[in-house]
């Protein structure tokens, strides 16, 4: 957490060099809506924003209870940030349930706005209750302005027309208005993407829902209640064109650009399925992009279809999650057989199982390496940040078309769902991937007649020739059985067979995989740090928060994190041996920990977990400062002291502008 204060007594308005704020209420309230909106309207400020939107996975949990409280985080900065802070500095709870399950977050001393008209004692009964805490002092930690929300909002909306359940409704608006206000955000882009929602709808839900959002903003402006606002200045990145970009959407991109570099059709095949249904839904708005998908029956029919169009010359895709994994396996393999193009887009969630859909976790890395029947090796990656995900994809189908082979690229919801801002990339800074598909026969068969061979070999990737299906001359046979190298023909030789096995694997271990390198201003491998924290995927951003936090303790620590996970990186061995301490923080009970020790010989520790929450970056620095302080971290948690010593309690918060001037006009805070 990186919130700072810059005073400027003299002014109602006071500077921060960032802020985290929580949106929270039922899943009705439509909290992810109004913090995605709050997002977009930080990334048009220019301010660096990093998001996590937290929903439970039941379909509709009972409406005011603990169990359907859906959130939405942001970190907003006028700095470089790679998480959505730990805890929140601004907490807006919209009932009895949300403020229930958030507030253990709300960092000591926080801004926590309530809406007070939904407080009754219905609603405190359904969210555990036993009094209410408006009154009965359990907030005083905290600067409480208790607003009536709802009847603020249903009030803004009088003579609109509106029904009283839809004129409630808008309240998520009225609370965007108001936290717009007190952070001085601009509304006009939330004013036109709601014109743009509800275009369609009867006029008068757009008119109560402008109303509302007016309203919230002409209450922060005119209530005595808030005594300032804030402003975080526009972040200094590099120059060029951003978009408020999330992991999924950004997936969408990249794979959309890589077949427009390759000068073929996007096909996807796939079934819905939670987290990854967004890339279906965003693939499926791209048709003019030359982007075909097909919502398959089952994961079995999606892989089949997109392998189908990977052999009729597109680029196949299929995406899916753990459970959609396991039973895509024996298609994978197929593909793998069949040498095929074909990227496999797995968001992680929490397993085994359909086990946590709408939580994060990252425990299919040994599945994506090692999840097949016989020996079935393809190339595996991962995305570390939402923005990234489009270069990950990028680089997913890359491969693919040049080695004919599937390829893994793992994301998990916590990066699916995030977002930050996206530099669009020029079309003539991406590689072209144009694939010469074969023309003519390339070998000459038994009967001294020109022949196709489809399994003869590029000998500087070992792909395979791939001949659109119906080219004359040119008609071959594929199938799931071992064919002879080069004719193609079904083989059940011994020798030939272990040639293809052995052929297959050295395709995937000729991926040019880049030097793994490591982040340590203090010196190179061997000379600075000693102590490494190795990541993959989604921790990217909290182990680099955690170091940043070590460092600024005057702290040497060493930060390195793969890409590649299968080939993995020719110096990673090396790497690692250079250091006293290898650290891997992994959200999962040690996966990629055990591969380093068998894969590259090195002792490894572990720290993990398994909470369907990305890690916090002040636990992170913990662990961190106790390893580089040469502790061993056994099986001690983590305390309250460890993390206040590794600078996690250290930052000022938005409370230090001390409560006389935010709270004391407050209803509950008095």
């Amino acid at each position: 957490m990186t919130t700072e204060l810059f005073e400027q007594p003299e002014s109602r308005v006071r500077r921060l060099k960032g802020v985290v704020i929580r949106f929270a209420g039922d899943s009705g309230d439509g909290m992810q809506l109004t913090g995605d909106r709050f997002g977009a309207q930080a990334a048009e400020a220019g301010n660096d924003v990093a998001t996590l939107p937290d929903f439970p996975a039941e379909i509709r949990a009972p409406a005011g209870t603990v169990g359907g409280v859906s959130s939405y985080q942001l970190h907003v900065a006028d700095h470089d940030i790679t998480t959505p802070g730990d805890q929140p500095d601004v907490l807006v709870a919209m009932n009895p349930a949300a403020l229930k399950a958030t507030l253990k977050d709300l960092r000591p001393g926080g801004v926590l706005i309530v809406d007070s008209g939904a407080f009754n004692v219905r609603s405190l009964e359904k969210a555990g209750y036993d009094s209410d805490p408006l009154t009965d002092g359990s907030l005083g930690n905290y600067i409480v302005h208790a607003v009536d929300l709802t009847g603020l909002a249903v009030g803004a909306t009088d003579g609109l027309g509106l029904k009283r359940k839809d004129a409630a409704r808008t309240k998520n608006m009225f609370a965007l208005g108001l936290v717009s206000w007190m952070f001085n955000q601009g509304t006009d882009s939330t004013v036109a993407y709601l014109e743009k929602r509800f275009a369609k709808k009867p006029p008068e839900i757009l008119a109560g829902n402008l109303a509302a959002l007016k309203a919230g903003v002409n209450y922060g402006d005119t209530t005595e209640a808030f005594a300032v606002s804030y402003e975080v200045k526009p972040a200094a990145l590099p120059p060029g064109t951003y978009r408020h970009m999330r992991g999924n959407k950004a997936i969408a991109f990249g794979l959309v650009a890589a077949a427009h570099q390759a000068g073929m059709p996007l096909f996807l095949g796939a079934y819905p399925i939670t987290p990854a249904t967004d890339v279906l839904h965003e693939l499926s708005k791209l048709t003019s992009h030359d982007v075909r998908h097909f919502q398959a029956e089952d994961e079995i029919a999606a892989i089949g279809a997109a392998i189908g169009g990977s052999f009729a010359g597109m680029l196949g895709v299929t995406v899916t999650s753990g459970p959609g994994m396991a039973l895509k396996s024996e298609a994978i393999g197929l593909a793998i057989s069949l040498e095929l193009p074909l990227v496999i887009v797995n968001v992680q969630r929490g397993g085994p199982s359909t086990g946590l859909p709408t939580k994060t976790e990252q425990s299919d890395l040994l599945q994506a390496l090692y999840g097949r029947h016989g020996e079935a090796p393809l190339p595996v990656l991962a995305a570390q940040s939402p923005a990234d995900c489009f270069d990950a994809a990028f680089e997913a189908a890359q491969i693919a078309l040049e080695r004919r082979t599937p390829v893994i690229l793992l994301s998990d919801s916590y990066i699916a769902n995030g977002s930050e801002p996206w530099k669009v990339p020029a079309v003539e800074e991406l590689p072209e991937l144009g694939i010469e598909f074969a023309t003519a026969p390339n070998a000459v068969g038994k009967d001294g007649k020109p022949a196709f061979h489809p399994y003869a070999r590029d000998p500087r990737t070992l792909a395979r020739p791939l001949a659109i299906p119906g080219t004359p001359g040119l008609e071959h046979r594929i199938g799931g059985l071992e064919k002879a190298d080069g004719s193609g023909e079904l083989s059940h030789d011994a020798d030939n067979h272990d040639l293809m096995v052995r052929t297959r694997q050295n395709k995937v271990d000729g991926v040019k995989v880049p030097k793994l390198e490591v982040d340590d201003p203090s010196g190179a491998p061997g000379f600075g740090a000693r102590v490494l924290v190795v990541g993959w995927g989604s921790t990217y951003g909290p182990i680099g928060a955690a170091c940043r936090l070590v460092r600024d303790q005057g702290l040497a620590i060493a930060q390195a994190h793969l890409r590649y996970l299968n080939p993995l990186p020719a110096n990673l061995a090396a790497v690692l041996s250079s250091y006293d301490t290898v650290l891997v923080p992994e959200m999962n009970l040690g996966q990629l920990s055990g591969l380093l020790r068998m894969q590259c010989g090195v002792e490894t520790v572990g720290y993990t977990q398994t909470r369907g929450l990305p890690f916090r970056a002040v636990e992170l620095a913990a662990v961190f400062t106790r390893l580089v302080h040469g502790a061993d971290l056994g099986d001690t948690e983590i305390t309250s002291e460890d993390i206040k010593a590794a600078g996690g309690a250290s930052t000022l918060g938005i409370s230090e502008l001390g409560r006389s001037e935010l709270g004391s006009d407050s209803e509950a805070g008095k």
